[in-house]
């Protein structure tokens, strides 16, 4: 059996899963949030820009292989029959191109995949996934809906898909539990009035206004022997809005990291940001103060329970956390673009006991609360019912009819393309 629990976000879906698996209450349940693909997957203490110093990863960490072969010998006998299950998940979900990398350099797709494989292993009667597409490029996200009715039929799985999309419900689902208000359409999206309260937003007076925002040569990134990116030439030029696409594991938030200032190998490679070659004096944080930034190793590293105001605030400081009090002119500043994302109601309460869209619309009201030239959107639209995906892509397409307004906007969905892109850009996965 095959079971959607179906609802908008902040209806109420977490809830119902922690009842029904009280309910359940066996061994052999097993849940799979979306907070766990974000989730800190090590010991390790967690920081944003860990993914890229590996250098601080401590030798005798688990590698990828070594944890799922732990889970493995963990959850059931080692027989032959076992051993092909675990070897027809890994080839489902490519897992030979990462089993030997560590946890924490996983992209988000790669993660989810880990976590997915690890769960499948421990062979549950009853599976619970919360939004489990997401962050899965289009033909893993096919050979998991696959998978899932196989699983159902002849693993006799009982499954439960919670989803915040109707269209995220494969068509083989038996039933659909729904969960708070429904509505028939996308929403109404931004309103006339904040839509031009954006246009009219004050120009500041200490912005770059470089013809060439991004400019890359040659750029090849490598840890140990797997090449990253190879010799990739980039210009992005003063305005343009960018679709930068790949499979999972191609390389694409490297990329970016490359461009925020969070990866250190950027030093050694041949790149320019706003006109200013790297290296060449400029401090990571003159950079971020022109650059707004929301991707997944983002929500990954929010693991302190502030209130959604100082999350937002936060993004003044480019910092994880907020360690200084907001003036009243930032407070300010911060409930505007929380109302223009609909959650100025939520401005007080706990960021770690929201709902994942919730989330999710509180570092967007981050990435655009300083009003940055250059806006990096890593898979923005993560865990967003359709009405605030509508909503998001207004905000995102009026930001952009801006003066010295430059985009990158990353996504696995077409349908999430914003109407303002006018180039692309496709990472291939290195061999």
């Amino acid at each position: 059996m095959i079971t959607a629990i179906y609802g908008p976000n902040g209806s109420g879906k977490t809830l119902y899963v922690d009842k029904l698996r009280k309910q359940m209450a066996s061994d052999k349940v097993r849940y799979m949030a979306f907070r766990d693909s974000y989730g800190v997957a090590t010991d390790q203490a967690y920081y944003l820009q860990l993914r890229w110093n590996q250098h601080d990863i401590d030798e005798e960490t688990p590698n990828t292989g070594q944890l799922l072969e732990q889970t493995f010998r963990l959850t059931g006998p080692d027989t032959p029959e076992r051993r092909k299950w675990q070897l027809h998940v890994y080839q489902l979900f490519g897992m030979d191109r990462f089993l030997d990398k560590y946890i924490i350099t996983l992209s988000s797709g790669e993660l989810r995949k880990f976590q997915l494989t690890k769960t499948l292993l421990a062979q549950p009667t009853t599976l619970i996934l919360d939004n489990p597409f997401i962050g899965l490029d289009s033909e893993t996200r096919c050979q998991l809906r696959d998978l899932l009715l196989l699983l159902a039929e002849e693993q006799q799985l009982e499954i439960y898909l919670v989803v915040s999309r109707r269209k995220d419900i494969p068509d083989y689902v038996t039933d659909i539990i729904s969960i708070g208000e429904q509505t028939e359409d996308d929403g109404i999206g931004l309103s006339d009035e904040k839509r031009q309260a954006i246009l009219n937003l004050p120009y500041k007076e200490k912005e770059y206004h470089a013809d060439e925002v991004v400019s890359m040569n040659k750029v090849s990134i490598r840890y140990g022997e797997r090449t990253i990116l190879k010799d990739l030439d980039w210009r992005i030029m003063n305005g343009e809005r960018w679709m930068l696409s790949g499979q999972n594991g191609a390389g694409k938030s490297t990329l970016l990291s490359l461009i925020s200032a969070d990866n250190p190998q950027a030093y050694a490679c041949d790149i320019s940001l706003f006109g200013h070659q790297r290296g060449s004096g400029e401090s990571i944080w003159e950079i971020k103060r022109h650059i707004g930034y929301v991707s997944p190793e983002m929500h990954r590293s929010y693991q302190r329970d502030l209130p959604a105001l100082h999350i937002v605030a936060s993004g003044l400081k480019d910092s994880v956390g907020l360690y200084i009090r907001p003036t009243d002119e930032e407070r300010a500043v911060c409930r505007w673009w929380m109302n223009i994302f609909g959650t100025e109601h939520l401005a007080e309460r706990s960021f770690l006991k929201m709902s994942s869209g919730e989330q999710r619309l509180v570092l967007l009201a981050r990435a655009f609360v300083k009003d940055p030239e250059l806006l990096i959107l890593d898979e923005p639209l993560h865990g967003l019912d359709d009405a605030n995906r509508r909503l998001a892509k207004d905000v995102i397409n009026t930001f952009c009819e801006r003066k010295n307004k430059t985009l990158i906007f990353v996504s696995h969905y077409k349908e999430e393309r914003p109407k303002c892109i006018d180039h692309e850009k496709l990472l291939m996965i290195e061999r």
